[in-house]
């Protein structure tokens, strides 16, 4: 019988595998992360959890604003809220559906909760 973490597992693995779909979507690693700040890149980390409703109203406003030539040199970094803990305290992040944005190694912005497509835009294009 499967536990409950390997059912969580499976659910994340699959909502996780659409999201890669949308731009270039990476799960978050510490190597990648730095690497993308090294570079100057325009980040966004999306701290999400596949039980959440709002990480899951976010998801399609991401998916369209990725798809926007005006955000494709934007690097998406996935973290898990119930599987990568020290990553959510190393971003003093206190909840799912926390939105983080850098130019480089810049903060230049963070929502929480946030499902208004406009007040996302405005986020992401604090990273340009």
């Amino acid at each position: 019988m499967p536990t409950r973490r390997i059912v969580i597992a499976a659910a994340f693995l699959a909502a996780t595998s659409v999201y890669a779909l949308a731009g270039e979507s990476t799960l978050f690693t510490a190597k990648n992360f730095a690497a993308a700040q090294a570079a100057g890149d325009s980040i966004l980390v999306h701290i999400n959890a596949p039980w959440c409703p709002t990480c899951k109203a976010q998801l399609p406003i991401l998916e369209k604003l990725e798809s926007d030539p005006k955000f494709a040199a934007l690097k998406v970094f996935r973290v898990d809220f119930d599987t990568q803990k020290d990553v959510v305290r190393s971003f003093k992040a206190s909840s799912q559906s926390t939105l983080i944005v850098f130019k480089g190694q810049t903060e230049t912005g963070r929502s929480v909760g946030d499902t208004d497509p406009g007040a996302i835009a405005a986020l992401l294009a604090k990273a340009l």
